[in-house]
């Protein structure tokens, strides 16, 4: 038996590998896991804007969507359709340069609210996923590989 302390022994076995492997995820930068999240999440809503597209131009699709599908109440259908076509060309934007993030992040928490209350219930497993993203880059902001990061560099303190 060594005299060696339990901590500084060199861990053998299953116990070991755990350990190594823990301290390997542990060692993932955050920029890394904020930069993906942007980037997924923003291709998701970003995807979605431009089905609503007509070239320049929201379609008459749509906003049949917002009138018969969506349904959503105390809103115009139409402007729903021309809100909903600018948050997901705009935000999108935003999370992925990293700029104005943990407002951008907020803006889209707000929008996958709205579609999992009023428009599709059921999709809550998918909704729960996108909001997961929206609240690490809330909480954590955008990372350093950010133009948020780039600012408050400037900025003085």
């Amino acid at each position: 038996m060594t005299d060696m302390p339990l901590a500084n022994r060199a861990e053998t076995g299953l116990a070991g590998l755990i350990n190594r492997s823990i301290a390997l995820m542990d060692a993932i930068p955050y920029w890394f896991v904020a930069l993906v999240a942007r980037i997924s999440i923003g291709a998701v809503f970003w995807q979605s804007g431009q089905t609503k597209l007509d070239g320049w131009h929201v379609s008459s699709a749509a906003i049949e969507l917002f009138t018969f599908e969506y349904k959503l109440p105390l809103i115009d259908p139409v402007i729903a359709a021309y809100l909903a076509a600018f948050a997901e060309h705009v935000f999108p934007v935003l999370l992925v340069l990293g700029l104005a993030t943990r407002y951008a992040a907020l803006a889209l928490l707000g929008m996958t609210l709205v579609i999992e209350i009023f428009v599709y219930p059921d999709a809550w497993p998918t909704h729960g996923t996108w909001a997961t993203c929206f609240l690490l880059l809330m909480m954590k902001g955008p990372g350093p590989v950010s133009l948020d990061h780039l600012l408050a560099r400037r900025r003085p303190a």
